[in-house]
């Protein structure tokens, strides 16, 4: 596959590209992203679903210049879905020919069972883990759904529902009670299954997330596997649909972009949430561009990375790490430290993951700048430790970087971050044991030269070499309150 890929996304509201870039094999990281608000669809459902020559224009004009950012990239692929407004118009034809004479973009445009597909797609491969999950993309003319279990997609479905086209068939007409009738006839063709949890994709979703965040005060500005409860969502879509006018969407954190199409995206959710009970909502920040991206990816590979592999861990290391001998070997170390000391300091076993990774990443903070490599690796784990992550487990392993092979976290973090972060006691412990690790390779051994043994809140450190550099740094190492007492045996 090509070091630089290109994705065009032609919806009925938007059309978007991205730009990502491989690391490795698996690993990518996105190196650009646009998006123009076309409106392709605008005034076609009047118009028995045909283009007209407006939008035709603003996206025939978008990709031109899309295709000039593509070229400064020097991307090596180009790939170019198109959704509903394309799939569903009657004059599609001359558009695509256009487009393929003028531009030599040759336009694929994809069933909504596909859309569907590629849209869980990303879900299931970029978001934590999720068992019994529904998929929801609002789009501008269409709504798609998928189940999604532990990775595998299934029960794909797409819907004469979306957002441009409730608008102008119902809502620019005050008919508000026929939307909500063929949203519900819609719906009865959804799957009678119980889900326990939604996955909202799509610009609608994400805009009504994005408002909860910062009503709640969110400690994190990050969206992708941003979770909540379906009474939260479920309170905000009647706020929305109550709301009498822009002021008032404004007061609700609404941007001013989504004023005209943010009602009926959330009638379609709302309705949603009436036939169904979630019991939590999971925020995704990936959709059908990724997708498509992964499919390419991972066409010889059953569209799944292999077991136990993260891309946005491979992409940190191999961007920021060129060695990568110290970092297996202080995740290795955690792990021995982790396992012999977990019982005495009460850890609980769900946190020996995000503690060894801590340590596998802490390093990368160097690249930028040695003396602040703590700083630097806490804010490329915050922004760039994103896919297949919760916001708990990202924040944790931030925090351990931060205070890495220093002082304990500080009180005024945990309390910042204390809705996200493990208890006091269990952050500080987690924080002591990768300093620790830290000290006792100061060294840099070629392999670790030393065995270790607990007893009794006594670390017993054995080695035929002094090891004078870590008895040294660890003297420096602010102790927990449960003391550990740590031996050399040479």
């Amino acid at each position: 596959m090509a070091k630089r890929v290109a994705i065009i996304d032609i919806g009925s509201n938007s059309i978007r590209m991205a730009v990502y870039e491989r690391t490795s094999r698996y690993a990518f990281h996105l190196l650009y992203e646009e998006k123009s608000k076309v409106r392709l669809s605008e005034n076609a459902y009047k118009f028995e679903g045909n283009l007209q020559t407006l939008p035709m224009q603003r996206t025939f004009d978008a990709l031109h210049n899309f295709i000039q950012i593509t070229q400064s990239f020097k991307t090596k692929k180009l790939l170019c879905v198109a959704t509903s407004a394309l799939r569903d118009a009657p004059n599609k034809k001359d558009f695509l020919k256009r487009v393929k004479e003028n531009l030599g973009i040759n336009i694929k445009i994809i069933s909504g069972e596909k859309e569907a597909y590629l849209g869980a797609l990303a879900c299931a491969t970029l978001l934590p883990q999720q068992t019994d999950a529904l998929s929801i993309d609002i789009g501008g003319g269409s709504t798609e759904f998928s189940s999604i279990d532990n990775g595998s997609v299934t029960n794909t479905l797409s819907l004469d529902l979306g957002t441009i086209r409730l608008k102008e068939l119902y809502f620019d007409s005050d008919d508000i009670d026929g939307a909500i009738k063929h949203i519900d006839k819609e719906l009865q063709k959804l799957p009678s299954s119980t889900y326990s949890t939604l996955i909202g994709i799509g610009g609608t979703f994400r805009a009504l997330s994005s408002a909860i965040m910062k009503q709640e005060s969110y400690q994190l500005n990050k969206l992708h596997a941003y979770t909540y409860s379906c009474d939260t969502l479920a309170a905000f879509t009647d706020k929305i649909l109550t709301s009498t006018s822009d002021n008032a969407l404004k007061a609700l954190y609404i941007k001013a972009n989504r004023y005209d199409v943010i009602k009926p995206g959330t009638l379609i959710l709302q309705r949603l949430l009436k036939k169904i009970v979630f019991k939590k909502i999971v925020t995704s920040g990936v959709g059908v561009r990724e997708g498509v991206f992964l499919a390419d990816l991972l066409r010889n590979a059953s569209h799944k990375f292999p077991h136990n592999y993260n891309c946005s861990v491979k992409y940190l290391l191999d961007a920021h790490i060129g060695d990568t001998r110290l970092s297996s070997q202080l995740s290795l170390l955690n792990k021995k430290l982790f396992d012999l000391t977990a019982e005495s300091l009460e850890l609980d076993k769900k946190y020996r993951y995000e503690l060894a990774l801590a340590a596998k990443l802490y390093l990368i903070g160097s690249s930028t700048h040695f003396y602040s490599q703590n700083k630097h690796a806490y804010n490329l784990i915050q922004n760039a430790l994103e896919y297949g992550f919760t916001h708990k487990s990202n924040t944790l392993i931030a925090t351990l970087c931060k205070y890495a092979g220093n002082k304990l976290p500080a009180s005024s973090h945990l309390q910042k971050y204390s809705t996200l972060l493990p208890d006091e006691k269990t952050t500080q412990s987690l924080s002591y044991l990768l300093s620790l690790s830290i000290s006792l390779l100061s060294h840099r051994p070629r392999n670790i030269d030393f065995t270790l043994s607990f007893d009794t809140n006594k670390l017993s450190v054995s080695s035929k070499k002094t090891l004078y550099l870590a008895q040294d740094a660890i003297q420096k190492l602010e102790p927990l309150e449960q003391k550990i007492k740590i031996s050399f045996n040479s």
